[in-house]
């Protein structure tokens, strides 16, 4: 083959890979909007907390420690060298379901059947208050994470891709992460387990019944602040992920959080209402935005990755608003 149609399907893996990297946010989005109408404008912040916490477990960091010693005159900063990834793990999701059970103890429960726009207004105020409480816990400098999952390169792809060029072609095999390879079997085996607990597992039932209506739900005995810690619980573990993924990639920094702006475009395409579509949307926004900046992107300046998304998803507005798999709300008056 020639390096032009190599170099091709190399983005378009890269692309694939990116997707995922998005769909992973965009989960934790579906999970809540399913089960709560709620549109959650914190989960990406939720990725960040997730990701701080995880830190500072694995380098046994006093959590509040600047605020303590600032107040005690002490300089208290550890209180270990650190434990490992696994337990730490462990320990972060408990952290995130006990911030599930409190967001329904403080917030969820006082606004029963409300106006959606005033759940989306409550989900606002939740995430700033998850990003200063971050920086109280953890600090706010920049933090290298690592769960032992490997990166860089595939070299190993590398040669066996090489062997694919026509001979006397100067080509150097296809780069693949292979952190991305890794977040991409991640995102397969969430979706298969979230698709089988959302339609065959009565609290998945639960969970549509409570989206559907609330108050019809507590009517015929759901518990609706059962119900909502669950589904936090289960963003947040989603949420945690996430974080784990970016966060090995990136780093960990409160730019992070931002994360959830690149979900909005795979949620319209996708649909707000599909486990399977947040994964369908986020591989075509990854696999265009990759194709079009590859093939586009030198004829125009560069840089089209930053509002691609956003174009395609303004499309989908126009076109099926209520995206590839999304249910089509229909109101009779």
């Amino acid at each position: 083959m020639s390096p032009m149609i190599l170099n091709t399907i190399e983005v378009i893996l890269n692309g694939l890979m990116a997707g995922v990297m998005y769909a992973l946010v965009a989960l934790g989005f579906v999970l809540i909007f399913k089960a709560s109408g709620i549109f959650n404008y914190a989960q990406g912040v939720m990725a960040l907390f997730a990701a701080l916490t995880l830190v500072g477990f694995q380098t046994g960091q006093v959590p509040f420690s600047h605020l303590i010693n600032v107040v005690f005159g002490t300089n208290y900063h550890h209180w270990s060298s650190g434990i490992n990834s696994f337990l730490a793990i462990l320990l972060t999701m408990l952290v995130m379901v006990g911030l599930a059970w409190l967001v329904e103890r403080v917030v969820l429960r006082h606004l029963v059947n409300q106006e959606q726009i005033i759940l989306f207004m409550a989900t606002i105020g939740l995430a700033f208050f998850m990003e200063g409480l971050g920086d109280l816990m953890w600090g706010a400098n920049i933090k290298v994470l690592d769960v032992g999952l490997p990166s860089g390169g595939s070299f190993w792809w590398e040669d066996v891709t090489r062997e694919w060029a026509s001979e006397g072609s100067e080509y150097y095999g296809m780069y693949i992460d292979v952190l991305d390879v890794w977040a991409a079997g991640i995102a397969i085996v969430l979706v298969i387990a979230l698709t089988i607990f959302s339609q065959y597992t009565k609290t998945g039932r639960a969970l549509r019944a409570v989206a559907d209506d609330h108050q019809a739900a507590l009517t015929v005995g759901i518990s609706l602040r059962t119900i909502w810690v669950v589904v936090w619980s289960i963003a947040g573990f989603v949420a945690l992920v996430a974080g784990i993924m970016w966060g090995s990639k990136s780093g960990i920094q409160f730019s992070l959080s931002l994360i959830a702006l690149k979900a909005l475009p795979v949620l319209i395409l996708g649909g707000f209402t599909s486990i399977p579509g947040a994964i369908i949307g986020g591989l075509i926004i990854g696999v265009g935005e990759k194709l079009f900046e590859f093939g586009i992107g030198p004829l125009i300046g560069g840089a089209t990755e930053n509002w691609f998304a956003y174009v395609l998803a303004l499309i989908f507005l126009m076109f099926r608003p209520q995206g590839l798999f999304g249910d089509k709300i229909i109101e009779r008056v």
